[in-house]
C-alpha cells in the first residue's frame, strides 16, 4: 500500500509539473490537475495539503529532472572551464533546447509569474539560480588554482553573467522556440570563456 502511495505522489508530481509548465501556477487550478491524474480531489489531497504544496514537489521534481541533464557526462571532466562549457552546452542543447518541460524553461517561467506575488516561492527559485552561480565561481577558482585564467578577473561577476546569459536565452526561447536563440548562446559563451584564458 505505500508504494501505491508513493507513486501516486510521483504521478501527481510529474503530471502537474507540465501543467504548471505550461499554464503557469496561477492559471492552473486543481481540476486541471486532477484532470491530468484521474483522481478525485479526496485522493489528491490525501497526498498533497494544496496546491502550493504541489507546487513545491513540483520545483524538487524539476530540479532533479534540470541537474540530471545539465551535469551529464561532467563528473570526469578534470579541467574545470571545460566543465563549465559542457554543462552550458547540457543547459542549452539538452535542456532547453530539447522542450524537456513543454512550456519551456520552468523555473524562469515560474520566477517570471510569481515574482511580487508569491515571496517564499520567489526565493526558492532565486536560491536555485545563487547555488548554480556559486558552483560556476567555485569551478572558475579551481580553474584559477590549476594557471588557467588572466590575472584580475571577478569570479563572482562571470558566473553571474552566465547565469543571467542562461536566463535570457531561457526567456526568449520559451517565446519564440528558434532553436538559432539556444545555439548563438552557447557559440557566445564558449567564446566568453574562451577570452578568460590565460594565454
Amino acid at each position: 500500500m505505500a508504494n501505491k502511495g508513493i507513486l501516486t505522489r510521483q504521478n501527481i508530481t510529474k503530471k502537474s509539473l507540465q501543467v504548471f509548465s505550461v499554464k503557469g501556477y496561477f492559471n492552473t487550478s486543481i481540476n486541471d490537475i486532477l484532470a491530468e491524474t484521474d483522481l478525485t480531489k479526496g485522493g489528491l489531497y490525501g497526498h498533497f495539503a494544496s496546491k502550493e504544496d504541489i507546487w513545491y514537489a513540483v520545483y524538487d521534481e524539476a530540479v532533479k529532472t534540470w541537474r540530471s541533464v545539465t551535469f551529464r557526462n561532467i563528473r570526469n571532466i578534470t579541467n574545470p572551464l571545460e566543465r563549465i562549457e559542457v554543462t552550458i552546452e547540457n543547459h542549452l542543447r539538452n535542456y532547453l533546447g530539447a522542450d524537456i518541460f513543454d512550456g519551456g524553461c520552468f523555473f524562469v517561467n515560474m520566477l517570471v509569474e510569481i515574482s511580487g506575488q508569491s515571496e517564499k516561492m520567489s526565493k526558492q527559485i532565486l536560491r536555485g539560480f545563487v547555488q548554480f552561480s556559486r558552483l560556476l565561481h567555485a569551478w572558475l577558482e579551481e580553474a584559477d588554482e590549476k594557471g588557467l585564467l588572466k590575472q584580475g578577473l571577478n569570479y563572482r561577476e562571470i558566473s553571474n553573467f552566465i547565469v543571467i546569459s542562461l536566463n535570457g536565452a531561457a526567456t526568449l526561447y520559451s517565446a519564440s522556440k528558434d532553436p538559432s536563440i539556444w545555439k548563438q548562446t552557447i557559440n557566445q559563451l564558449r567564446f566568453y570563456i574562451n577570452q578568460l584564458k590565460r594565454r
